[in-house]
């Protein structure tokens, strides 16, 4: 039977609460009949209604309190409704939990669910991809998930992490991907980027719900004009798996690094400067960066989806770069 994205995160946290009487998931709106926003935790207060709790409409409340629990010794896991309120959470996240096991040595173990990226009609205030500004502090961990098993395995590993985890959901990928052998997959070691599809002509490095963008994007490519392109998957932005990047364009030669996020301070910055500082000279041709555009994100599906990139823009980024 196929499992959704979402699926497979509800799956996680229920097992979570099964195995671990430490954890506890606390969110606005998550409990009762409404089960969240996306309904990613639909019931489960129903199994566990003193473990799974409403709260105030206020983020950084929220993050408070749960860093609060964590150096208690509990395991919270939070829900932000959107990547974009989560940042009123963001002194909290970076200033307080990110520095608390340098301060004090104590760990402080909270996961952060951030519903993020966006969708059609979306619009500004609920569509941005936020995890660079968390990655900017030390001590803060942000995984970015782009497959049903990591979505399920990633969750599992982050509640299990003493650090504070930012875990990023992809809004456009909750439902609309699915798998069937996903529990078969082995989960790969935290940090640890995976090399979605081999080629040997340009590596683009992609995270998120620009995997799969970048994953349609080779496969015409390939079809279209016979280019073979290594699709290598960040799984999380902090860390960040340089060496399986720098693998990579060792054996492509060029570098194309694609992103939801705005292009100022991004992660595709990151990784462009990090190959650029340790492999220049393994490149035949300039890096490139594929982002969205540098303005709010439209309402509208047809100009959302002209705003971010796509496939057929991934594509061709791609030849271009390869015939440079």
């Amino acid at each position: 039977m196929s499992v959704t994205y979402i699926d497979a995160i509800h799956q996680a946290m229920e097992e979570l609460l099964e195995e671990d009487p430490l954890v506890f998931i606390y969110g606005e709106d998550i409990a009762g009949k409404f089960g969240g926003a996306f309904k990613a935790t639909k019931g489960l207060a129903d199994r566990f209604p003193d473990r799974v709790r409403n709260a105030p409409i206020s983020e950084d409340a929220i993050m408070g309190m749960a860093i609060g629990a964590a150096i208690g010794g509990l395991h919270p896991i939070v829900e932000m409704q959107f990547a974009d309120f989560g940042t009123l959470a963001l002194n909290q996240m970076g200033n307080n939990a990110g520095a608390h096991f340098f301060r004090t040595g104590l760990p402080v173990n909270v996961t952060m669910r951030m519903p993020c990226g966006g969708t059609p009609g979306g619009g500004p205030f609920h569509s941005q991809s936020v995890e660079a500004l968390f990655a900017h502090y030390p001590g803060v961990h942000v995984f970015t998930p782009a497959t049903v098993a990591d979505a399920y395995f990633m969750l599992k590993q982050a509640v299990q992490i003493p650090d504070p985890v930012v875990f990023m959901e992809n809004k456009f990928l909750y439902r609309w991907l699915k798998a069937d052998t996903w529990l078969e997959d082995e989960p790969l070691p935290v940090g640890r980027a995976r090399i979605a599809r081999e080629g040997e002509h340009a590596t683009v490095v992609a995270f998120s719900a620009m995997v799969p963008e970048a994953l349609k994007a080779a496969h015409d490519l390939a079809e279209q004009s016979g280019y073979e392109l290594e699709v290598v998957d960040l799984r999380s932005v902090k860390p960040l798996d340089t060496d399986t990047i720098l693998a990579s364009v060792a054996r492509t030669a060029r570098l194309l690094v694609v992103s939801e996020d705005f292009p100022w301070g991004g992660v595709a910055s990151e990784v462009v400067s990090r190959v650029v500082a340790q492999g220049m000279h393994l490149l035949d041709a300039p890096p490139l960066r594929l982002t969205s555009k540098e303005s709010p994100i439209p309402y509208h599906p047809d100009l959302w989806r002209a705003h971010r990139p796509s496939s057929s823009t991934i594509a061709e980024a791609a030849r271009y770069l390869i015939s440079l």
